[in-house]
Parts: structure tokens; sequence; C-alpha cells
């Protein structure tokens, strides 16, 4: 079995290996994503791709990339999935599912949890509804699991994500003005009980923090958990 990894492709989009080489991709904004890298543009051998909510900045590029990827499970909240299917998403790639729900993808398990944020689909010319916005919590073949709290503010819940889920490592935003922010983000952080914590949502324009150091602030130096700030198109092997 070899070790799972994580790809910041930056702002909210990120490429997780599993141990047994499962990739799943976390909102596909590529081509038009400022931080993304060029040859990061294109994303093959996907398993599943995770939509948490239909804003352009996680969205953009989904549908070149679930038709790049035609065995890959598209997987978003129930509304959504109707959207996406007038974009151009096969039926036999959806999988609509809703809070509480959990699919399996090959092993790896993907729960969909509460975020506190909004969304809409951009179809052509009209704003269409798409449901709302939630989270991914992501359980490898080995035990650990990943939470990709998308697009959020703090919320009470996230201690019960904690306690239901016991995350090794969070992606939070931190970038505020539409997500909570680096001090919002330790809170949330302590909440939820886990190790690690990797930002998002940030540095992309200059209405967002263009560092973490609000959430290192926020941590108070605590060793726990420990900030991995990673840069887009690196790729980390997830710690035990």
């Amino acid at each position: 079995m070899d070790s799972a990894r994580l790809k910041w492709l930056g702002h909210g989009t990120f490429r997780l290996t599993s141990p047994e080489g499962r990739s799943i991709l976390v909102d596909p904004w590529l081509a038009g994503n400022p931080t993304c890298p060029e040859g990061e543009h294109a994303q093959e051998g996907l398993d599943a791709i995770l939509v948490t909510h239909g804003h352009d900045d996680h969205v953009a590029d989904l549908v070149s990339t679930a038709a790049a990827n035609p065995g890959a499970k598209v997987i978003a909240v129930l509304e959504a999935v109707w959207a996406l299917a007038e974009l151009g998403v096969p039926e036999e790639s959806q999988i609509g599912m809703n809070l509480g729900g959990t699919v399996n993808v090959g092993g790896v398990s993907v729960s969909m949890v509460e975020a506190k944020h909004t969304t809409s689909l951009r179809v052509g010319d009209r704003i269409e509804n798409a449901g709302i916005p939630v989270g991914f919590v992501v359980g490898l073949e080995d035990g650990r699991s990943i939470y990709f709290a998308g697009d959020t503010a703090l919320f009470g819940d996230m201690t019960l994500i904690g306690e239901l889920y016991r995350p090794l490592l969070a992606v939070l935003p931190i970038g505020g003005h539409f997500t909570m922010d680096g001090r919002h983000a330790a809170r949330a952080a302590r909440m939820l009980g886990c190790a690690y914590v990797v930002p998002c949502h940030y540095r992309t324009f200059p209405l967002l923090a263009q560092d973490a150091g609000a959430l290192f602030e926020g941590l108070g130096g605590a060793a726990k958990p420990k900030v991995l700030e990673l840069e887009p198109g690196r790729e980390i092997e997830l710690p035990s």
C-alpha cells in the first residue's frame, strides 16, 4: 500500500490520492485560476470529482474535467447534479446525495456534511438553483479521514463533525470576506480536534488574506493542530 498524497492546485481546488491509488479532485477551478500552475490545468486519471457548491471559482472546469475523465463520478448535492446535467455532465457520471449521506468510491468513503455559505450555478445566461453548499469528509482505505470544509463560515456543528468523523487533517478556508478568516479557522481546527490544518481560499485575489498569519496567531503557537502551508502544484504525503 502506497502513501496517501495531497496536492493543492490553488484557491479551493485539491487532488487527493488514496493509499490504494484512488484519485479524487475537489472543486475543479483550473485554467482560469490565477494560482493554479499551467501544467496542472488538465487533470486525468480521476476516480471522483467532488463539488462543494456551484460558484464559478469552484466549478468553472468541472464539465471539461468530467469529459476528460469519463469513468469519474461527479459527486454533489442533489439539486446541483440536476443543474450540472444541463451543462453536459453525463447521467452515468452523476452521484447526487445530501447531508448525512455517504457513498463509496472504490474503497474510499465520501461523506457529505454541512457548510455555511451560499450557492448557485451558472447555466448559460441563467442562474440555477444549486441546492445548498456542503463539505466532504473523505475516509481512506487505511482508516484516516480528511475534511474538506469547502467555502464556509465558522459554525458550531464543526464540533460534531470532529466527533463523528475524527479527521486527521482539515482543509479550511482562511481568506475572509467570502469565508471564515484565519482566526475563525483556528477556532474551527480546535473544534474539529484534527492534528493538521491545510489553509486554502487565500492569496488568490487582493480581496482575500494574502498569508496564513491570522491562522498561526489564532492557534497561539500550539503544537497541535500543526499548520501545513502548501504551494500550488506541490504534492505532499499525508502524515500518519
